[in-house]
Parts: C-alpha cells; structure tokens; sequence
C-alpha cells in the first residue's frame, strides 16, 4: 500500500495545529454569534410603507370585537314595529322570493289566490303557527304578531289580496304610582 493515502490519518499533526484549529473553531463561532445578534437588533422589523406601530392602529388590532358592529339594545325598552315590507324582506324573501319547499311565491297572484281565499285569520294563524315546511313567524321567533300579520299583508296584497293593514295594539298604560304615607 502507498503511503499516499492512510485512512487512518487526521490533517491535524501536532499539538500547535490542535490548539490552532479549537482556539479558530471557538472564533468563527462567537463571530458568528456576534454577527447575528447585531442583525437581530439592529433593524426594526415593523413594515415597510406601513403605520402598523402607531397607537392608534395598535388600538384598533387589541379592541374588543363586541365593540365593533354590534348595536346594543334596551330589553327595557318599547318594541319599535317594522313594516311588512321589512320584514318580508329580512325574513320572508328567503322562501317566498324564490318559492322554496312550495312556499307561493311574492307576487304569484295564481299561488296566492287559495291562500287569501280562505281570509285573513287563517293565513295569519298559518304564518303564526306554522304549516307544513315554514316553521312559526318564518323561523324568527323574535317578530311580534303584528309584525308577521303586516308581512302577511304585504304579500297577499302583492299577489291580489285585498287585506287590510292590522292595528297595533296600544300599549298597556302603567297605574300611576301611590305617595307613601
């Protein structure tokens, strides 16, 4: 065999190269190290060609998301009734605009012509309670009566019917609180 090539031989010869090659091995690291860090902290990261930093962006980013888009209402306070149009449109429209699972379809004078023949009671009550497919006040159970008898009306109207727009009830008046004796 040539001595050439000795397998088991290493490029570090003497002590001096071992010391050399650790003490160089230990500099390239903490250079490297050093480099690094002064990378990390010496450029701020925060966006080009954007104000993502300013407080009031910063604001904005950690609000509440009930803040935004929600309107809050007063249980306490009087229902203010919608129109039947509003309500056909919030409600109503999803089944009877297009006539889904047999509903009649706004304005359909021939779908509508059986309905409003059999009156005004018996297609509010249908609306009220509920009859085959369409579930009780259109599946809103928050609508008042008055309101699902108006979005009756509205339609039936639409389609031929004659009805008459209902009365709201008037609201029940407080008594008028006693003095303490």
């Amino acid at each position: 065999m040539s001595d050439a090539h000795n397998e088991h031989e290493s490029a570090i010869k003497t002590p001096k190269q071992l010391v050399a090659a650790v003490i160089g091995f230990f500099a390239v690291t903490i250079i490297g190290i050093i480099l690094l860090v002064q990378f990390v902290t010496s450029t701020k990261l925060t966006g080009a060609g954007s104000n993502s930093q300013a407080p009031e962006e910063v604001a904005s980013r950690i609000a509440p998301v009930a803040d935004t888009g929600y309107t809050l209402k007063d249980a306490n306070a009087p229902k203010v009734l919608q129109t039947g149009e509003a309500i056909y449109t919030s409600t109503c429209a999803a089944c009877h605009g297009a006539g889904v699972a047999g509903a009649p379809k706004f304005g359909d004078a021939g779908a509508w012509g059986a309905r409003i023949a059999q009156g005004y009671d018996t297609v509010v009550q249908h609306a009220l309670g509920g009859l085959r497919a369409m579930p009780a006040k259109g599946g809103n159970p928050d609508l008042d009566d008055v309101e699902v008898a108006r979005a009756v009306v509205y339609m039936a109207n639409s389609s031929g019917g004659k009805f008459k727009e209902p009365a709201v009830p008037a609201a029940p008046t407080a008594p008028a609180a006693e003095p303490q004796k």
